[in-house]
């Protein structure tokens, strides 16, 4: 995932330190393959919004950059200010118009401004209080600025085929919840809530990338059951075999899965709005 914000969970973690963890080797690696896995889509999105020129962008949980970059060297943003909780993978990758934000966006002092383009990919799934949060993002949007958030949406269910690949992303969803509170179940719901919110032409999309042998959706998965294999373990629903198994599926060719969505749902504020 993107992002490294952090929140209260059950047991006292906070996200990142239990399972993601900046420090350890391989995590900007991690990141970056799931950044080539959707940073085309989220860019398209924000191209097709109407992001552009003269823009003043906020990017939450920027993780390592890409989208903040883009939006600089692409698209010609006025400038981006790219906040995380750790800001470690960001101090290297510095370009004109991008500063840096170390913070946590669940903190009631979190107000670093408003901005015509407000941006949040796979952060809100992580993180407590998620309403609270949606209100709390909603104002920092300038009038006639707009709200994007992005998270991953599970499509398994009960009749999905047990695939390697499905049996992981059940035992991976059930123990991250237990480990560091993320919960995409609520996703889908995203829609209401930012019209809940006061935003306006509120709509939604979903994008699901193709589960191909060693392309950066697969690995990026890889890499995330290895960081998550003990919490994946604790749920009781897999074991270390397993978990080396669906790996190698992954990387074969009989790999037959659809990957987890990643749900993008869009609001403005009313040029009345404060």
């Amino acid at each position: 995932m993107t992002a490294t914000p952090h929140g209260d969970v059950p047991g006292g973690d906070r996200y990142g330190e239990a399972v993601f963890r900046p420090e350890q080797a391989g995590e900007a690696e991690r990141i970056d393959f799931g950044a080539l896995a959707y940073d085309d889509i989220t860019m398209a999105r924000l191209r097709e919004l109407g992001v552009g020129p003269g823009w003043h962008c906020l990017d939450v949980g920027a993780g390592t950059g890409t989208v903040s970059r883009r939006l600089l060297d692409e698209v010609g943003v006025a400038s981006v200010l790219a906040a995380d909780r750790d800001t470690r993978f960001l101090g290297a990758r510095l370009v004109p118009g991008l500063d840096v934000l170390e913070a946590d966006v669940t903190a009631p002092d979190f107000a670093p401004g408003r901005f015509r383009l407000v941006h949040a990919r796979f952060v809100l799934m992580h993180l407590p209080e998620r309403e609270r949060l949606i209100t709390a993002l909603t104002e920092l949007v300038a009038p006639g600025g707009v709200l994007v958030l992005s998270d991953a949406v599970d499509l398994t269910s009960d009749r999905t085929p047990d695939t390697p690949y499905a049996v992981m992303m059940r035992a991976m969803w059930q123990g991250l919840r237990a480990a560091i509170g993320t919960d995409v179940s609520w996703v889908p719901s995203y829609p209401q809530l930012l019209r809940g919110a006061g935003l306006v032409s509120v709509a939604a999309e979903i994008h699901v990338p193709p589960l191909l042998p060693a392309s950066p959706i697969s690995r990026f998965w890889a890499d995330t059951w290895e960081r998550s294999r003990a919490a994946m373990l604790a749920t009781g629903l897999v074991d270390d075999a397993a978990v080396d198994s669906a790996v190698r599926y992954l990387d074969s060719d009989e790999c037959a899965a659809l990957s987890a969505g990643m749900l993008t749902t869009w609001g403005w504020k009313t040029v009345e709005g404060l």
